[in-house]
Order: C-alpha cells, then sequence, then structure tokens
C-alpha cells in the first residue's frame, strides 16, 4: 500500500513548498525574508504560508532524512557521541537543550528541559540509545548529572571527560545559534523542541564541510544533497 501523498490538497507545487522550507530552515533568515527572496523569484506567497509550511512538513523532511542516515551510522565501529547542553531563554526563563553529535558532527539529538538534573540527562541519553543504539564511547564535560546518569545506565565506563575533547560539539552549536537570533529566541518549549529537531536533519543534509574538500569534490557533496532533498516525500 503506497503512502498518502502529504502535499494533496496544496494548490502551491511541492518544489516550492520544498524550497521554502530549506530556505527556512538552513539559512538564518526570518520567515518575511522568505517572503522577500522568494517574490524576487516570481512567487508570490506571504510570511504565514512560509510559517504553515514548515511547520506541517518541517518535522515529514527530518523524519525521512533521519531514516536514511541512521542506520549508516550505527555501523560505524569506533561510533563515538559527544554530549553538551546549552542555555536557551524562553519568555525570559533559563531551558536547556541537550544536543549530541558523532565524531563526524553529525548532529544525532536536541533535547529541551526545564532542568539540567540527573532524570533529565537520563530522559536524553536513553532517548538516544533508543534511537541509535550504543557507542563505543561518550564525551561529556564535568557535568556530575552525565555521570549520575551513566552509571544508572551501565555506561560509566564508556563516559569520557577532558578540557579539550569536547571541541567537536562546542563549535556545532553555532548554526543553531545563528538561526535562533534571527527568530529573536522562542516562545515556547514545544516550538523550540519542534525546530530544533528539524534543524538539525536538515543541518546534517547540507553540511559538507568544504574547507576539508576540494572545490569539484564540494560541487559534488552539495548536488547530492540537493538531488536527496529534491526527492523527499516524493513517494
Amino acid at each position: 500500500m503506497s503512502k498518502p501523498n502529504p502535499f494533496r490538497y496544496f494548490r502551491t507545487s511541492r518544489e516550492i513548498i520544498r524550497l521554502a522550507v530549506m530556505m527556512y530552515v538552513r539559512f538564518p533568515l526570518s520567515l518575511r525574508n522568505v517572503e522577500d527572496l522568494l517574490h524576487e523569484r516570481g512567487i508570490d506567497v506571504s510570511h504565514e504560508s512560509v510559517r504553515f509550511w514548515w511547520m506541517r512538513f518541517g518535522p515529514l523532511f527530518a523524519s525521512e532524512i533521519r531514516k536514511a542516515r541512521a542506520q549508516r551510522m550505527r555501523c560505524y565501529s569506533n561510533w563515538k557521541w559527544h554530549l553538551d547542553e546549552v542555555f536557551v531563554k524562553i519568555n525570559g526563563k533559563t531551558h536547556y537543550m541537550w544536543r549530541a553529535v558523532d565524531h563526524e558532527g553529525e548532529v544525532l539529538e536536541a533535547f529541551v528541559t526545564k532542568r539540567r538534573d540527573r532524570k533529565a540527562a537520563l530522559k536524553f541519553l536513553r532517548k538516544l540509545m533508543k534511537r541509535y543504539g550504543r557507542p563505543e564511547s561518550i564525551v561529556t564535560d564535568q557535568l556530575r548529572s552525565y555521570g549520575a546518569a551513566m552509571k544508572e545506565i551501565g555506561n560509566a565506563d564508556r563516559q569520557q571527560t577532558g578540557r579539550w575533547l569536547n571541541n567537536r560539539i562546542e563549535n556545532s552549536h553555532l548554526p543553531f545559534r545563528r538561526r535562533e537570533r534571527a527568530m529573536s529566541r522562542f516562545r515556547r518549549m514545544r516550538s523550540l523542541q519542534k525546530f530544533a529537531a528539524v534543524h538539525a536533519s536538515i543541518h546534517n543534509l547540507f553540511n559538507a564541510e568544504r574547507s576539508l574538500y576540494s572545490r569539484q569534490n564540494f560541487k559534488r557533496k552539495r548536488a547530492a544533497a540537493l538531488a536527496e532533498w529534491r526527492d523527499l516525500c516524493m513517494a
């Protein structure tokens, strides 16, 4: 049985919807910025349409990207995770977004909580392991919540801590911070969780690390990422 067409009943073509979602989530643009850029290309849509499209289709696109990459990432024999948390303001109140990346910089998960205690760390780790299994090692900072959670799930021997070991994830926070500033922060915890999950998957798809490749290889990787993006939700 074929999947129902998610673009059914939409008068706007799926190509325009994909373009609008990619522009808004991938680049540090506001909804009105995307509206103006689409207008310059002869596409007349309102910023509210762009908002509706990313909220409706963003999770669908992110889910397809994640499924295609999760199985491949499980095959790494030396798979290493880097865990860290960042402070995020929601209506003036401090929340914590736990993030995990692997040794190649792929964002695995983003999870928002109100506290930074053992219970929150345990919930984050269980969510990670349910989706990806167990890694070879887990690098964290000195936060004691990690150690307490690792002991409870039997991963204490896999934990690594060190002053410079977690630079990989410290640098991976930057794309999200740029998006946060462009969106003038978030107003609800649920909205932050939803956007962080979508942004992580789309960032993984288009993150080509151009400084590590020749120009020709970078162009091939970029073309492959765009081709994969255009094939999303085609069934």
